[in-house]
């Protein structure tokens, strides 16, 4: 249909001018696109000769590596060898719990004794890590040395330690590319791993970002254009082979997630002015990181192709840096992301407090933002209003997780404004509650490990320490009658450990 109305509109300024084209004339007109790629604008200063597209590039930018904190036993090791209240017994058992070749699943049962451990690294060991990071040391985080990355310059400022994107401009702010671009699970250029699995889901239907520029001059040259960006509730349309289908319609909900922006167009080229707030979708690949990114002095940079089939951009302004370490952290938890992805969120807590450089709080004297850009790619589509105003559909299957996830996420906030320990709050899976429980079953040493390692505990959990919830979602305690309301979970404090909670993996 779009083929056949390009070549109806050529038709016709062929036949009123004898053969002879038109120059353009100024007139209404809109363009819209689907979000397909979304991720942190990080630059990976690859090297010359490197060509094994398959793996991860080491680059010039990260002359230190990425961490490895749990990448194996020695390195977990060391990990909690730093608590000098761990005994050496301790220590070695976790890094080899005792009979492990002895299990049905050795890979899976030692991935939770580490995750329990790791998940108290404190100066007590009653204090859960993840919740409460800045209790314990900075393991340390290899940060970004090169001089070159994407962005803005937000502040209108060329500072000594501020970034000069690739086409020459200084004084770019990014300082988040800085403080985890050599984080592994976010490296790679389209092939790592949390990049890979935020767009698929996000092209799955966990959410879409879509983006409608419009004006009154020239799609490629406009002086007085605008720009809607905001959530969708219409899933992404995928093509036979996997990509992101071209010209299929989706509404823009002008409530949460939206932001309108006047712009400028050059040769194709978007951009924006800079509001205080700029409303978008955030990266996610569970449905309790969804929302709102809330950018502060936030602007976009859009490159349209010259057919108006692509496009590509530039998202970015000051983010809570408390925000972006709970949405990470808490995807599942703590412990968990970093085994699996072989990153310590404890380090990435410390890069992000000390490379803030944006929302100045007067009370405390320091920054609350730190400067963030996010890459986009974006496929034509036709972006249009629904019928009637609508908010944000809620997954309600999965609303007991978003509000366990805000719930770590308060507390997370709270202990590290305020310097009081928190406790793990009811719903969520830190410190691999009850995921050890179960997958230590067949584990000669178990019952150490049982007693030894420190756990969050709830009301109601059975004597094998599974809480309720757990126990429900598999099956083996039925659910509160409709017409009761479920008890309101109790704090705690057992053997002087706070009570908390867990979720699903």
């Amino acid at each position: 249909m779009t083929l056949k109305k390009h070549l109806m509109v050529c038709s016709a300024a062929v036949a009123l001018t004898g053969g002879m084209a038109m120059p353009a004339t100024a007139a209404p007109w809109v363009k819209g696109y689907v979000v397909g790629t979304y991720e942190y604008a990080f630059r990976y200063g690859g090297r010359a000769d490197f060509s094994r597209g398959a793996e991860i590039e080491p680059g010039i930018d990260c002359p230190h590596g990425s961490s490895i904190h749990f990448a194996n036993d020695t390195q977990t090791k060391i990990a909690v060898a730093r608590q000098k209240w761990r005994s050496q017994q301790e220590i070695d058992w976790i890094a080899k719990p005792p009979g492990l070749d002895q299990v049905r699943a050795p890979v899976l049962t030692r991935f939770h004794i580490w995750n329990r451990a790791v998940a108290y690294r404190g100066y007590n060991k009653t204090i859960e890590t993840y919740v409460n990071p800045w209790a314990t040391d900075d393991p340390g985080q290899p940060q970004v040395t090169s001089r070159i990355g994407d962005g803005f310059n937000l502040d209108g400022k060329i500072k000594a330690n501020d970034f000069v994107s690739p086409d020459g401009e200084r004084g770019i702010d990014n300082n988040l590319y800085r403080a985890w671009g050599c984080d592994a699970p976010w490296r790679g250029n389209g092939n790592a791993t949390l990049d890979l699995r935020a767009n698929d889901k996000m092209q799955d239907g966990l959410y879409t970002m879509v983006i409608r520029v419009s004006g009154n001059q020239d799609p490629m040259n406009d002086s007085d254009a605008t720009v809607e960006i905001g959530y969708s509730p219409d899933k992404i349309v995928k093509d036979a082979r996997g990509g992101i289908s071209v010209d299929y319609s989706y509404r823009i909900l002008q409530s949460a997630q939206y932001t309108k922006l006047k712009a400028k167009i050059k040769n194709g080229v978007v951009e924006t002015e800079q509001v205080e707030h700029m409303h978008t979708p955030r990266i996610a690949w569970f449905y309790d990181q969804t929302g709102d990114t809330n950018f502060t002095k936030g602007k976009i940079k859009l490159n349209l192709s010259a057919d108006g089939m692509s496009g590509t951009g530039l998202l970015g302004g000051y983010r809570n840096w408390r925000e972006l370490y709970t949405e990470n952290t808490f995807a599942q938890d703590g412990g968990q992301q970093g085994i699996r992805e072989h990153e310590d969120h404890v380090g990435l807590y410390f890069a992000l407090r000390r490379n803030a450089d944006g929302m100045y709080n007067q009370k405390t004297g320091k920054y609350d933002g730190i400067s963030t850009v996010y890459r986009v790619k974006m496929a034509s589509a036709y972006v249009v209003d629904p019928d009637k105003p609508m908010d944000i559909p809620k997954l309600m299957g999965d609303e007991p997780r978003m509000q366990a996830f805000l719930a770590i996420k308060a507390n997370t906030i709270k202990g590290i404004e305020t310097r009081i320990p928190q406790p793990v709050p009811p719903g969520t899976s830190e410190a691999a509650v009850p995921s050890m429980e179960y997958t230590i079953a067949d584990l000669p040493s178990k019952d150490y490990f049982l007693k030894t390692l420190t756990r969050p505990h709830y009301d109601g959990e059975d004597a094998n320490g599974i809480p309720p919830w757990s126990r429900r979602r598999n099956g083996t305690l039925p659910a509160p009658a409709p017409q009761q309301a479920p008890a309101k979970p109790q704090q705690q404090v057992r053997n002087d450990v706070p009570v908390t909670t867990a979720q699903n993996e």
